[in-house]
């Protein structure tokens, strides 16, 4: 009776650390996977703080990715939106003018790039995988040339819209370069058949 008893015991708590263990573990997942997957991005700490406080759980490479990009696609937004602002100012010279000119358009070919990566992620399929990611990629790696470009033209340019605008597209550039990075990293993802419709 007393070993029946002890049987069944351990075989409750057994029962009960595992579903503990199981419970902390799919709580944990999350985070883990931001961590994991952050490690080895370009800018680690960047996409730490990004991703961690992103709104919704990050469950799968999927999901970070399509969080990494809407990251990188908000920023490039509001930073359109100032340089249209300022582009229009009449106190820049004539060089100033004509490289805020050329960063708007850049930046804003930058957010309809992006804007089509996002929807291509949200479409993931199958059997037209590899063919989706080429064009995520190609669009991710467009938009990062584009704020690029926009940084060059600044070249010789003193002045206080320099400094901003620096800072801003550098800012853009980080979490667009780790965006990339998260794509690929989907790319070579082995479990892709989990979280893309069939």
């Amino acid at each position: 009776m007393l070993h029946h008893r002890l049987c069944f015991l351990t075989v409750l708590f057994l029962s009960l650390w595992v579903s503990c263990s199981a419970t902390t573990s799919s709580h944990d997942e999350p985070e883990d996977l931001v961590h994991s997957s952050c490690a080895h991005a370009n800018y680690p700490s960047i996409c730490l703080r990004t991703l961690s406080s992103y709104k919704g759980a990050a469950r799968t490479p999927r999901d970070l990715a399509q969080a990494a990009v809407k990251v990188s696609l908000s920023r490039a937004s509001k930073v359109s939106q100032y340089l249209t602002q300022i582009s229009s100012s009449v106190n820049k010279g004539k060089r100033e003018r004509m490289a805020l000119s050329d960063c708007v358009e850049q930046v804003s070919d930058s957010v309809e790039e992006l804007k089509k990566t996002l929807s291509e992620l949200n479409h993931l399929r199958g059997e037209t995988f590899r063919w989706q990611m080429s064009n995520a990629e190609t669009w991710v790696s467009a938009a990062l040339t584009n704020e690029d470009t926009c940084l060059d033209g600044f070249k010789g340019v003193d002045g206080k819209a320099k400094r901003d605008v620096k800072k801003k597209i550098t800012n853009v550039a980080r979490v667009t370069s780790n965006a990339l990075y998260m794509i690929n990293r989907l790319d070579e993802s082995r479990d892709r058949p989990r979280f893309i419709k069939p």
